[in-house]
């Protein structure tokens, strides 16, 4: 699916801004995901896209709403060169994979066509016709992603 490119140092303020914090419901946090610096994103974006992005990604406030407006948005997966690592621990919780891939991050533009095999740690960008490698995800990991995040993993386990 189609990519996003981004910046260093994108921040869970401009993910989705603080004056819509007011709501949590997914899918309206998913319509003003990015507006402040990509208005067209939440018109455009499709469910199974990918956004990509320099170091730094999700710095700033701890707070959950920003993966999960780019969960409800359709993002399948965020790549960067690095993230931050509180927005590192809320991706995972809700089920939102995210790939530390420096040469992808740096490569990628723009509307490329990328797919991401977590289990093998494989990125392809079909536009470059190139793959990359990353650490795979481990199974608990998956598990996590595959549930839809942490608190549905543990529901259907009776916890």
């Amino acid at each position: 699916m189609k990519a996003y490119k981004y910046f260093d140092n994108v921040d869970t303020d401009v993910i989705i801004p603080a004056r819509y914090l007011n709501h949590s419901e997914p899918a309206y946090l998913a319509s003003h995901c990015m507006e402040d610096i990509d208005e067209a994103f939440a018109e455009t974006v499709k469910s199974g896209d990918f956004m990509v992005a320099g170091e730094n990604f999700g710095c700033g406030s701890s707070r959950e709403h920003a993966p999960i407006a780019i969960k409800a948005a359709g993002i399948e997966a965020v790549i960067a060169k690095s993230f931050a690592r509180i927005f590192f621990r809320n991706a995972i919780n809700i089920g939102l994979p995210i790939i530390e891939q420096t040469e992808c991050a740096e490569e990628c533009q723009t509307g490329h066509e990328l797919s991401v095999d977590l289990k093998a740690g494989i990125i392809e960008n079909k536009t470059l016709q190139k793959t990359y490698q990353f650490e795979p995800f481990p199974d608990f990991l998956l598990e996590i992603v595959n549930h839809n995040g942490l608190i549905e993993k543990l529901k259907e386990k009776g916890v």
